[in-house]
């Protein structure tokens, strides 16, 4: 496959140029190749600092100490600064591979390419302002011996440290994004985008490292080898990813990602919401970031669709909302799908339930129950979801059905299905209420229904009343009560005539239980409620709780506290559980 760069200049990349810099020849060679440099083009760039490469530090290494040397005696300042990058190369690598062979060591194309780069940045004082301290310390005036700090004096050096720190990360995010400013339009000028969309990310890296550096040699910008990794990666974030939100993804411990315009963006970890320093160019940035991610599910996002719901390739739920909706730019919300799968053995470990509900729950799905779980936004109604599911006998046939997918069933038969907005017309929309009725027609054991938010309630119902037993979904609520409340507000949505006590009926008949889980003010989630629906008395549909939280106050560091109370009534699936062998384990816990 042919490279996705073309450079100017001569199609070696200036690496076999003849040179002549005035610098001082030493008497006596070593019998070093003139054409010394010539291979290293064709040698990978480094990419990593965990590679297995000799080290360039000058007491570990004589090659790398002895060719330092003999480049700072033979190469004078003025040369330095008037010669380009290219040229340097060329005498550097000449020098490398006498002192190599002097000492009798084989460098391979990768451990040479990593060398001469090493040393291009000593020679032009790249890295001399990491060892400043030594080369200035025999100009500095002898100190007076330092005296053993107190507690005051300990934390104020400790404090300027920490400051000194902060400033030098400072100083150098603020080169990384003005060098990533000057050479990003010239990269682009230079590279293919057909060959580097085949290329594997690591090999496009590799690539894109060579051509940083050359231009960063021509533009005349110093950065050090830890710095032009930054850069890299953020040039291939803009190019392949999603920009300046790569690093927040890649962080597990962020569970939401908000963008409000270019200037703000606020995570959430643990539960808390927090300010970030990320920060995009401007609005047209943060729309090109949106419009990527919309294009990779085939959906568009511009004046005409100013919303859209999408996902990220590994399942996380994207929203975006633009201009002229937005009036500060384009907002993107993201909730990331946890690369852990969570069971309900891990919500009994992390005291997210006691182990009498976690055994009950685990059998109400394995017993065929309809579950609805109930849940404010960012609760964690998807998760729970996700860890009920894994209940399911792995014979069975199950249908999901999301607005944009993010359900991550384990079972190896699975039917994903996912809605589709209308075209630029305003025709071709495929909402949930159209899959649930599809759904029925796919004998289906089991509907998985993502979030239950409109219409497709009444489907829904009907399917659990139907031969559907063990079916699932969510719904935003903030208590049982409430869920059946605005089950009936949804079939009402449909345009069916029912009264409300045919309504009820149905809602009564085809739930068993609902499971309420809270994201409390602690940021811990917990399930605070596990209701039974029972049936009817009158008009009114009859529930018994059969666990509950009970808050008790909070602790030092401000988690709440309190425990999982369980009513001791005997739950009304249990002729379900027994009918599945499950009877026993069901009333041992209750």
């Amino acid at each position: 496959m042919s490279p996705p760069f073309g450079r100017r200049g001569s199609s070696d990349g200036g690496f076999n140029r003849v040179v002549n810099l005035p610098f001082r020849r030493p008497t006596k060679s070593n019998g070093g190749s003139a054409g010394g440099a010539a291979d290293t083009d064709d040698a990978p760039p480094a990419t990593s600092a965990q590679d297995d490469r000799p080290s360039t530090d000058s007491n570990r290494n004589p090659v790398y100490q002895k060719t330092a040397a003999m480049l700072r005696e033979r190469i004078d300042a003025g040369a330095r600064r008037n010669a380009s990058r290219d040229q340097l190369a060329a005498l550097v690598g000449q020098a490398l591979d006498q002192n190599a062979a002097a000492e009798g060591v084989e460098l391979n194309r990768l451990q040479r390419r990593d060398m001469i780069s090493a040393l291009l940045n000593d020679l032009l004082g790249i890295e001399q302002a990491a060892t400043a301290p030594q080369a200035t310390a025999s100009r500095t005036p002898p100190q007076a011996p330092a005296e053993t700090p107190g507690p005051a004096k300990k934390g104020r050096n400790t404090a300027a440290k920490a400051d000194g720190t902060a400033g030098r990360a400072a100083t150098s995010q603020a080169s990384i994004m003005g060098a990533k400013e000057r050479i990003q339009q010239v990269l682009m000028e230079r590279i293919d985008m057909g060959a580097a969309s085949e290329l594997a990310r690591d090999d496009l890296s590799q690539q894109i490292t060579e051509v940083v550096q050359e231009i960063l040699g021509e533009v005349k910008i110093q950065l050090n080898s830890a710095e032009q990794r930054d850069l890299v990666t953020m040039l291939l974030n803009d190019m392949l990813g999603l920009g300046p939100l790569e690093p927040l993804l890649a962080d597990e411990a962020v569970t939401d990602i908000m963008v409000n315009g270019p200037k703000q963006v606020y995570v959430e970890r643990g539960g808390k919401l927090e300010l970030t320093d990320v920060e995009f160019k401007d609005n047209t940035q943060v729309m090109n970031i949106a419009t990527r991610i919309v294009t990779r599910v085939g959906r568009r996002i511009d004046e005409t669709t100013p919303l859209v719901d999408a996902r990220l390739e590994d399942g996380s739920r994207v929203n975006i909302i633009a201009p002229p909706l937005a009036i500060d730019g384009a907002s993107i919300s993201i909730r990331k799908f946890s690369k852990q799968k969570l069971n309900l053995d891990d919500y009994e470990r992390q005291n997210n339930m006691s182990t009498a509900m976690a055994t009950v729950l685990r059998i109400a799905s394995r017993a065929r129950c309809n579950i609805l779980v109930s849940g404010g936004t960012g609760s964690g109604k998807t998760t729970l979801l996700n860890a009920l599911s894994q209940m399911i006998d792995t014979g069975e046939r199950i249908v999901t059905i999301e607005d944009a997918a993010e359900l991550q069933l384990q079972q190896p038969h699975v039917v994903r299905l996912e809605t589709r907005p209308p075209n630029l017309e305003g025709l071709g929309a495929i909402s949930i209420r159209d899959l649930v009725r599809n759904a029925l027609r796919m004998r289906p054991d089991r509907i998985i229904v993502g979030e239950v938010r409109g219409d497709e309630a009444l489907d829904m119902m009907q399917a659990m009343n139907t031969g559907h037993e063990g079916s699932m979904g969510t719904i935003h609520a903030n208590s049982p009560r409430e869920a059946m409340t605005r089950l009936e507000n949804m079939i009402g949505m449909s345009g069916v005539n029912l009264s409300p006590k045919a309504v009820r009926t149905q809602i009564s008949d085809a739930l068993d239980v609902i499971v309420q889980v809270s994201r409390m003010r602690d940021g811990i989630r917990r399930i605070v409620s596990i209701t039974e629906v029972i049936g009817m008395e009158g008009d009114i549909i009859t529930t018994q709780e059969l666990f509950a939280f009970k808050y008790q106050g909070e602790d030092a560091d401000g988690r709440l506290q309190g425990h999982f109370e369980g009513s001791g009534l005997r739950p009304h699936f249990t002729p379900k559980a027994e009918y599945f062998g499950l009877h026993l384990a069901l009333l041992e816990v209750i």
